[in-house]
């Protein structure tokens, strides 16, 4: 039986999840080309796209319990759900500024620059990963944390996010290694 959870549990799962996103990417981007690069349309330290993929993850395979249980299945609808989601993405934000975030067009098996199958296999070990390690280890530590910090730190976040997203809205995150 799990444990009921508050609101704010969603809110800081999004945002760990959203963290780990900017920081895998981040990383990626430190390996290949030696050089930091802030990732994504925002200036925080978080892909919200990561955030919102993995949480929409969380939610269908937790209530689907046929499928959270068995790593193939977890495996497959990951990597169509979030392929579908980064596809989506992509072409919605390329025709809401005119500017690409990210561009597969020179991988493998890519579909208009906006998915390729490395990334799409990426997206199903993340939720592998998510569903079978991430999200226990978090779910244990969120109920070590009092209410009230939890709180505190869910509204926080939520308020330098809005502030970010608001201004990244007007003048978006471009620049050199972040678009092409």
């Amino acid at each position: 039986m799990r444990k009921k959870v508050a609101f704010d549990y969603y809110v800081l799962l999004f945002f760990l999840l959203s963290g780990l996103g900017w920081l895998w990417e981040v990383c990626l981007y430190l390996v290949r080309d030696g050089k930091f690069v802030n990732r994504g349309i925002l200036f925080g330290p978080w892909l919200p796209i990561y955030g919102a993929g993995s949480l929409f993850l969380y939610f269908l395979l937790h209530r689907c319990h046929r499928w959270n249980r068995k790593i193939l299945p977890v495996f497959l609808v990951s990597m169509t759900v979030c392929s579908v989601l980064e596809y989506g993405t992509g072409y919605l934000l390329e025709k809401a500024w005119g500017v690409r975030w990210w561009d597969y067009s020179e991988m493998f098996l890519n579909l208009d620059g906006h998915i390729c199958l490395a990334s799409c296999l990426m997206f199903g070990v993340g939720g592998v990963l998510l569903m079978f390690v991430l999200a226990p280890v978090y779910t244990a530590l969120y109920h070590k944390v009092p209410v009230k910090v939890r709180t505190i730190v869910s509204l926080l976040l939520l308020v330098l996010f809005i502030v970010d997203a608001a201004y990244s809205a007007e003048v978006p995150h471009v620049g050199r290694g972040i678009t092409y």
